[in-house]
């Protein structure tokens, strides 16, 4: 009788114990789109952020993270793959991750794989350009909104005024419009997050929802409550227009996206002080609005009572200039396009503030770690975990990152006090390299490349380069046909049939010159273009083509 009360007991205290076992914590992972460390928290006393500001205190905010490229696609690569550009061999806007790694098993779909929920709402990966969304990573279809850039139609692209890619292909930099948050992409994603957020916690799974906002990427457009709570006189400007003394031509941008919108002076003219102001404030005004829309979604978090069992990441995909240097836009290897804003708040962590050097790749397995997950094979990040516990710590002795301009490709290595660049072909014969070298101890506005000045530095980090496996070159990335059905019974050409027969390359998508090819009505054609293209990409997609207007009103 004795041993049979024991054996109850035991299996009662067994399920007890089982029940009290913590289950996997939720991930609730924020992406912002050209957001520089502009942020309150982070020491800005411009920046309006409060609903950031709150996260950071309870996060770990680390201080010198850096991305691996700055521009969206790779940088974006980066963080779901783990994988660095220079591994993947991609460094466009254009090439899919799996064109390069078929097999790679992404951030998400190794959460989904290990029984997570996977949800993503806005810009996670980059869609567009040619490029498509990763559907093996996601348990539900992704949502993209749809809304205009512009709330006022006199902002809107026109055919008088456009950029350097051509009239009417670009809206104005800037709206200021006293406009509900839903009017613009960014309160809607937020809305559709809350929505999703409550239909996750239903379905009694952990999860892991990835939300992507727009803002403050260009155009910088907000309601106008928050352009007036941000004191545009206030705002520094940059003392200076000039690239470094001293730096290589392949340092300079080849584009500068700014320059695509109507009303911006053209031909690389310096902008005048005014405009200067107005761009800056509408940067402050668009990241202020952000902050209000992921406010939005963190206290759906809290009011779900789910803030204590889900770790919440943010993270930008990369750094902005505001005119520093004579660069308005990323592209670039400078400090300002590289340095990104990252915090992490893990339940039952206290926030604290690191300054060891991290990369975008890092996050990848550093979640999993934080989930209890299996560590991820393969990758190029590692886990920054241990900095949760000792902020003080050291985590890397430098970071990485490139860029590509023309037929080179510019390596960089930052440590804690420099950073240098080093521009070549990849597998080119070492003395065709051109080096830039900037002491952020010394010098850190970059006014001055002392690569022929510090030899025993330059030394230094040019052996960090050496280490490193040789860069793969650009890989040529599959083109996706259009699947065109068969015509109708009624021999109407369906607008699949219509797409192809305009698409002239084969390359999946219509320039505005293969659209504007044989219109029956050439005056009011390209208005159809810019309703067209729904993501302002300066492309259609097939599915922009077919959802657009009503079958057989273009020719």
């Amino acid at each position: 009788m004795r041993s049979f009360l024991l054996t109850i007991v035991s299996l009662i205290l067994a399920t007890l114990g089982q029940a009290a076992a913590p289950s996997r914590p939720n991930v609730l992972f924020i992406a912002i789109d050209d957001l520089k460390p502009a942020l309150g928290c982070y020491g800005d006393v411009h920046a309006r952020t409060p609903n950031l500001d709150r996260l950071a205190a309870r996060s770990l905010r680390l201080d010198r993270a850096y991305c691996n490229q700055a521009v969206c696609a790779p940088s974006r690569n980066a963080l779901m793959t783990g994988l660095r550009p220079q591994t993947l061999g991609i460094y466009d806007l254009s090439t899919n991750f799996r064109d390069a790694r078929p097999e790679a098993v992404t951030l998400a779909q190794y959460f989904r794989d290990h029984g997570y929920q996977t949800s993503a709402v806005g810009k996670i990966l980059h869609t567009g350009h040619g490029n498509h969304d990763d559907p093996a990573s996601w348990s539900e279809k992704p949502f993209h909104p749809k809304a205009d850039y512009y709330a006022r139609e006199e902002n809107r692209p026109s055919k008088v005024e456009g950029g350097s890619r051509g009239a009417g292909v670009f809206g104005a930099a800037t709206e200021s419009a006293d406009v509900p948050d839903d009017t613009y992409d960014d309160g809607i994603t937020a809305a559709e997050a809350v929505k999703r957020m409550a239909a996750l916690k239903s379905a009694g799974k952990p999860f892991f929802l990835a939300t992507g906002f727009r803002c403050p990427h260009l155009p910088f457009v907000a309601p106008k409550k928050y352009w007036d709570g941000i004191d545009a006189t206030k705002l520094p400007l940059f003392e200076t227009d000039a690239l470094p003394e001293g730096s290589p031509t392949a340092a300079a941008p080849g584009t500068d996206e700014l320059r695509k919108y109507k009303q911006i002076p053209q031909g690389g003219q310096v902008l005048d002080a005014e405009m200067k102001r107005h761009l800056i404030h509408g940067y402050y005004a668009a990241t202020s609005y952000v902050d209000a829309c992921v406010g939005r979604v963190l206290e759906a978090l809290d009011a779900s009572g789910l803030a204590d069992s889900t770790i919440v990441v943010v993270w930008g995909d990369h750094g902005y200039h505001l005119g520093d240097h004579g660069i308005w836009g990323k592209h670039t290897n400078f400090e300002l396009a590289a340095r990104i804003p990252l915090m992490i708040a893990m339940p039952g962590k206290k926030g604290g503030v690191t300054s060891a050097l991290v990369e975008t790749v890092d996050i990848y397995p550093t979640l999993a770690a934080l989930a209890g997950l299996p560590a991820p094979q393969g990758l190029d990040g590692r886990s920054f975990v241990p900095l949760l516990d000792d902020p003080g710590s050291k985590f890397r002795d430098h970071v990485t990152h490139v860029y590509p301009r023309n037929e080179l490709l510019g390596r960089a290595v930052r440590d804690d006090r420099y950073r240098l660049v080093e521009w070549n072909k990849i597998g080119g014969a070492p003395e065709k390299a051109v080096y830039e070298l900037f002491d952020y101890e010394a010098d850190p506005q970059e006014h001055k490349n002392l690569a022929p000045e510090r030899p025993e530095v330059l030394g230094r980090l040019k052996a960090l380069l050496a280490s490193q496996p040789e860069p793969r070159p650009q890989i040529k990335g599959k083109a996706k046909p259009a699947q065109v059905p068969a015509p109708t019974a009624a021999g109407k050409m369906t607008r699949e049939e219509m797409f192809k027969g305009k698409d002239k390359d084969g390359d999946a998508k219509l320039t505005k010159e293969e659209f504007l090819r044989n219109q029956r009505d050439p005056e009011e054609a390209p208005k159809r273009f810019e309703r067209f293209d729904t993501d302002h990409d300066g492309v259609l997609s097939l599915e922009e083509f077919v959802k657009a207007g009503v079958a057989g009103s273009v020719r």
